[in-house]
């Protein structure tokens, strides 16, 4: 499980996340959820270790992760997809899945981690030597996905999967997340598609202003429509 405690993240005198804590179980697909500048991609980057929290903590199956840097807190099994995909798109789809293989060492295990991935999203398959530049959003927003997939994470963290996407490939992205966990994978979703994101999600965390203003499981969340005009800008 990868726990959260009071985590709180500071921009100069700007308080982005404000001791926010939160759990996301084995297997679970978690949302974390509000309007622009809650605090949401904050809250991920200080988990993956991109930014440096001034204070709080980061477990995962009880091993301390706070302050490690980003390439440690990967291969102590936490993965983020990045808002906006960050593929390489000179790249062909090929190279970039070879680049999630990196850390595991053992070739044949890349391999086979990588046929595997193929398998789960069937579509890159016929573009392994196409420039990954032109693939989709769609499609990119798979391979993001699988990328981080090859790193073998124990939580994969998804930071606005859908953002600029067509809606009915925004449908794409949700049965993909929805997949993941049928599979087993732990999933802590930051969707700016609020509504989507609570109906996929096991349990929401709801953010205002940098801190933990609301939480519940799918239907005590669905139930309160004061949440909408309160926290998530509807």
């Amino acid at each position: 499980m990868l726990r959260v405690n009071d985590l709180t993240v500071r921009y100069g005198a700007v308080t982005a996340v404000d001791r926010v804590s939160l759990e996301v179980p084995e297997g679970k697909v978690i949302a974390l959820v509000g309007v622009n500048g809650a605090g949401k991609s904050s809250t991920l980057a200080a988990i993956s270790g991109l930014v440096k929290a001034e204070s709080g903590s980061v477990e995962l199956d009880g091993e301390q992760l706070s302050r490690l840097p980003p390439e440690t807190v990967v291969r102590r099994g936490i993965a983020l997809v990045p808002e906006g995909r960050e593929i390489f798109a000179s790249l062909t789809v090929e190279e970039n899945l070879h680049l999630g293989t990196l850390g595991r060492g053992d070739r044949g295990s890349a391999r086979e981690a990588t046929e595997e991935v193929l398998e789960q999203f069937p579509v890159l398959r016929k573009y392994l030597k196409s420039s990954a530049g032109k693939l989709s959003g769609g499609e990119q927003q798979q391979l993001a996905i699988a990328r981080a997939l090859l790193s073998n994470p124990r939580v994969l963290l998804l930071d606005e999967p859908s953002l600029g996407l067509a809606p009915q490939v925004v449908d794409l992205v949700f049965d993909v997340i929805d997949g993941l966990r049928d599979r087993g994978v732990t999933v802590l979703l930051v969707e700016q598609n609020a509504t989507r994101a609570i109906e996929l999600a096991d349990f929401t965390y709801v953010l205002r202003l940098g801190r933990i203003a609301d939480q519940g499981s799918r239907d005590a969340i669905l139930s309160r429509t004061d949440l909408i005009s309160l926290y998530l800008g509807g």
